[in-house]
């Protein structure tokens, strides 16, 4: 056992905890912690909601916020803050995650698949949080 703190989940606000939830389990392939999933709740807006890998590790989990200021970026009007970066093994698995991101409903923000030293996509997930898929 380490004596540092560990890192237990990253946790992103929301408007819509159950949509972005969702969001993420389906581009991520996650479940839901056991008392999370869809009815178990009664307003379809629960203040928390936990996704955990194939194992019941925590990953992600949302917080339902009143108000969620959308960032700017690439401006610095309203900056990031924030962004989560996951990774694919090549540019076909890339384009794929692409066009599963966009039918799930991600923003595309920016395109640089065509980076020779880093190939990626920036996107806005449903409450315009960014995130980047590249290759590794």
């Amino acid at each position: 056992m380490s004596d540092y703190p560990q890192l237990q989940t990253s946790v992103l606000d929301s408007t819509i905890p159950r949509e972005l939830a969702e969001f993420y389990r389906n581009l991520l392939g996650l479940d839901y912690r056991a008392g999370d999933e869809p009815g178990a709740d009664d307003d379809g807006q629960p203040d928390w909601l936990v996704l955990v890998d194939e194992s019941g590790h925590r990953v992600l989990s949302f917080q339902k916020v009143e108000k969620l200021t959308r960032t700017t970026w690439p401006k610095d009007d309203v900056p990031m803050q924030l962004h989560l970066d996951f990774t694919v093994p090549d540019a076909s698995a890339l384009h794929r995650h692409r066009e599963r991101a966009e039918a799930l409903g991600a923003e595309l923000i920016l395109d640089r698949s065509d980076d020779p030293d880093e190939a990626l996509f920036v996107f806005a997930d449903l409450s315009g949080h960014p995130f980047c898929i590249f290759v590794a």
